[in-house]
């Protein structure tokens, strides 16, 4: 008899138990943390028959590869890579049938950075705060994969969606965020908040789950003293001493202590988790009526 789980025979850079996230605890100082790509893990859901919130695996540019126990549906999306079962190449971004034992194989990812898995039925972890989430931050939530883990699978919860094709956005040849100024524009220089708006940054490979870090020119700050800590949203734009803005992420802190000279619109992140390192970056001024009605934390 099989049972609904699956085994992880190479765990990868950084593969993690993702859902849509714990919002609502800041106050307990719990980032929201969820996947850095909502939309993908959404659409992997959708295509195995599972609600979207279900959670999924997060992969981190080279795959994985893993063996269910039990016959289940699988789709994988995000950034763009090759899957394999049992060596035999198989659809991207489509939903694929497979046995109990075979080796579901998740290639490198040939553009972008995060590529997600989702089995039918979800992975059934135990839930912490209302999330399954890996919060690299706190810890909170599954340890990230390692090989050899074995995860659970919840029951199967609907029919599968027939497509011929889903429509996944490409990972970004250039990164264009949309930023409002504030709330800590005026501890920058005039110079430093015109050279945010217009100069071309590049990703870092120092990015991570908790920020995108940018490369390029330094922002110079007007104010030089010491700023109390309060509290930080996702998107928001801080800048550490070294004059380099970094863009908090999913598990990114909920106080901080540098000055944010910008927030990023929630609605760009989602490309910000697919940019690999060296992508240009460039912030984009843009008003209220682009912004959306309200930004988490």
């Amino acid at each position: 008899m099989t049972d609904r789980a699956v085994a992880v025979v190479r765990a990868g850079a950084l593969t993690t138990v993702q859902d849509l996230g714990r919002p609502g605890h800041a106050h307990l100082g719990v980032p929201r943390s969820g996947a850095l790509d909502p939309p993908a893990a959404r659409l992997v859901n959708r295509l195995v028959g599972n609600p979207e919130p279900t959670a999924v695996l997060e992969t981190t540019l080279t795959g994985c590869a893993l063996r269910p126990r039990c016959t289940v549906t699988v789709a994988v999306g995000g950034a763009p890579c090759s899957v394999r079962a049992d060596g035999r190449a198989v659809s991207w971004g489509t939903p694929v049938r497979l046995t109990a034992g075979a080796l579901l194989e998740v290639g490198p990812a040939v553009r972008g950075v995060r590529s997600y898995v989702a089995f039918a039925g979800g992975i059934a972890v135990e839930a912490v705060l209302g999330s399954r989430s890996t919060d690299l931050l706190s810890g909170l939530g599954p340890d990230p994969l390692g090989d050899g883990a074995v995860l659970p699978l919840g029951p199967a919860a609907g029919p599968v969606e027939r497509v011929d094709f889903a429509p996944w956005p490409s990972p970004p040849h250039e990164l264009v965020l949309g930023v409002r100024l504030g709330p800590r524009d005026d501890w920058f220089t005039g110079a430093a908040r015109r050279t945010l708006t217009t100069a071309t940054y590049r990703v870092s490979a120092a990015s991570n789950r908790i920020g995108l870090r940018t490369e390029g020119p330094l922002l110079e700050r007007a104010v030089h003293a010491e700023l109390p800590s309060e509290g930080m949203v996702l998107g928001a734009v801080q800048v550490p001493p070294d004059g380099q803005p970094v863009v908090f992420l999913a598990d990114h802190p909920t106080t901080g202590g540098y000055p944010v000279v910008a927030v990023v619109r929630e609605s760009d992140l989602a490309a910000a988790a697919q940019a690999a390192p060296g992508t240009p970056v460039r912030f984009v001024p843009v008003g209220a009526e682009g912004f959306g009605a309200r930004h988490g934390c």
